[in-house]
């Protein structure tokens, strides 16, 4: 018994242990430079009994849709035909309905052709989505109406996306590789996996207000360049990339009411106004001594209105009151005095200049020997 035993745990441990590389065995088509991720187009000789069950998927689009539908249902056909899809649309319910048929052989496709009624409803045009049902192409449509809760706010940033003559739309679709289309509370996108996700990762910071739309079509611009260099392929470049930090903008600060204390007991009953005449004792006066009290106040505040009336006449009759500039008068003074104190020194001047000139006196004083001119001229 006891070796049976040891044999039986011996199995067990067999069974237990993992022999890693136990299933990695030589594959025949494991060839040297075969792309794995590469997909492959769809051979019809692969399903040649086709599929089993019948499948379908519908959408409801809105009603502004409906005429453009209705005359691009024969190209949808068309398109579907060829891989076995019916497609159906119901203007009653406002619906569209793609299904599989005997004929259908591709299982996958039946997933396109719902992206196709998906992007046809977000107003997608018809033969931009029709290339949905190449293999290489892949759709997301990103909903945006639940990420902005103000309406404006949420046009603004919309607006912000789409850009000045759809300009920044434009550089994002050159810079991703993918076809976008802004309608709604919705962005529909279309293109490979790597630039779907760069353009969700972009609509979700434009919208929730973490960084612009120009701010990460310039870091997309940069590593487009990096790509190109074959020296920096393999290197990281985080070191190249800028790094935009934002700026905290001073907000409004919330007034917050002041909260009161819990009391358990209502707050007292204000008085009616029985309650009040009965304190002022005017509930008892009879009813001629109310009617004449009422027309004593009434003849008071008449004359206390008649008298603010004729003050407010009287005030635009009042001449405005002159201010009077001490400091202009002082500095008048002051000139006057100046002005005389230089007159009085330049009349001392004028005196000493002419008590220091020689004047001879004999100029003045007529010679006793010599006749004057005055004399001569009456005798003559």
């Amino acid at each position: 018994m006891d070796a049976e035993e040891v044999m039986d745990n011996n199995n067990v441990e067999d069974k237990g242990k993992r022999h890693k590389g136990k299933h990695d065995k030589p594959k025949p088509w494991d060839v040297d430079g075969t792309d794995h991720w590469k997909i492959e187009k769809f051979d019809p000789s692969w399903n040649e009994g086709g599929l089993l069950e019948v499948s379908s998927f519908s959408t409801l689009f809105p009603q502004y849709r409906e005429k453009y539908l209705q005359e691009a249902s024969p190209i949808i056909k068309g398109a579907l035909k060829e891989y076995g899809i019916s497609f159906d649309l119901d203007l009653l319910k406002g619906q569209m309905t793609v299904s599989t048929t005997l004929k259908t052989r591709d299982p996958y496709i039946i997933v396109k052709s719902r992206d196709l009624i998906k992007l046809l409803s977000r107003s997608v045009p018809a033969p931009q989505a029709i290339k949905i049902l190449n293999d290489e192409m892949q759709c997301d449509i990103i909903k945006i109406g639940g990420l902005v809760r103000n309406k404006e706010k949420f046009v603004k940033r919309r607006q912000r996306l789409v850009g000045p003559n759809s300009s920044t739309l434009k550089a994002l679709e050159i810079l991703t590789g993918c076809y976008i289309l802004v309608q709604g509370n919705s962005v529909a996108s279309m293109g490979s996996f790597k630039g779907l996700k760069q353009v969700r990762r972009i609509v979700e910071e434009c919208m929730l207000n973490k960084m612009h739309p120009l701010y990460n079509i310039k870091v997309l611009m940069m590593r487009r360049d990096l790509a190109s260099n074959p020296e920096l392929a393999n290197e990281n470049w985080d070191r190249f990339l800028p790094k935009f930090k934002k700026k905290n903008v001073k907000q409004k600060k919330v007034k917050s009411k002041e909260k009161k204390e819990y009391t358990p007991f209502p707050p007292p009953q204000p008085p009616s106004k029985i309650d009040m005449q009965l304190d002022s004792g005017e509930y008892f006066l009879s009813d001629k001594k109310k009617s004449a009290k009422k027309w004593q106040d009434r003849q008071e505040k008449q004359a206390e209105k008649t008298a603010e009336n004729k003050r407010k006449r009287e005030e635009a009759f009042k001449p405005p009151e002159e201010t009077r500039k001490q400091d202009d008068s002082k500095s008048n003074k002051d000139d006057i005095a100046a002005m005389t104190t230089s007159l009085k020194n330049k009349a001392k001047e004028f005196g000493n200049k002419k008590s220091a000139d020689k004047i001879d006196a004999e100029m003045y004083i007529a010679a006793s020997g010599q006749p004057s001119n005055k004399k001569s001229k009456k005798k003559k």
